[in-house]
């Protein structure tokens, strides 16, 4: 999930038409796609634009849904890129540090060991391989991305107000460097 304000979460986004009866396909970004359908109407990136989710089946990589409103293809198609997003609120409590949404990081303080800040947080990008965490340098402006993995981030610490990041010193010894 990504953060886009202090009270909305992007929660999906809509895809290709699906079929001539005016299903879409939603890539969902909970943990469980169909959890998307049980939030109620949703706030778009489109001023105005509520999207109300009738019903959706899962397939391996997206959702295959059929929205209130939308009964045949080219109002389906008229959709494609609509990101949906839902009120923190809506969303179930976390449990301790090691749970806790993505948008939860937005803000926080990446520190190394020894307690030196390196930077903010300021998004959780995924480009396909794996989430990685970016930091920005409030000094420099700098931006840095790390593997949002346990190895180089050992400790998430929401309520103290930071992440531990083990910075990556060198390759693994099993991989070759890139030429």
């Amino acid at each position: 999930m990504a953060r886009t304000s202090d009270h909305k979460l992007l929660m999906g986004r809509i895809g290709a038409a699906h079929g001539i009866k005016g299903e879409v396909r939603i890539a969902s970004f909970t943990e469980e796609p169909l959890a998307l359908t049980g939030y109620g109407p949703l706030a778009t990136n489109q001023p105005g634009l509520v999207i109300e989710i009738e019903s959706a089946r899962a397939t391996t990589n997206v959702l295959v849904a059929r929205l209130k409103g939308v009964t045949d293809r080219t109002a389906a198609e008229r959709l494609n890129g609509v990101e949906l997003y839902v009120d923190r609120e809506k969303l179930p409590p976390t449990d301790g540090d090691e749970d806790f949404y993505h948008a939860d990081l937005i803000g926080l303080d990446a520190r190394l060991g020894d307690g030196t800040v390196l930077g903010k947080v300021t998004a959780i990008p995924n480009f396909g391989a794996s989430d990685l965490l970016e930091v920005t340098d409030a000094r420099s402006g700098d931006v840095y991305l790390y593997p949002f993995t346990r190895a180089v981030v050992p400790e998430v610490r929401v309520a103290e107000g930071y992440v531990l990041i083990e910075v990556p010193t060198e390759a693994d010894p099993g991989e070759e460097e890139p030429d």
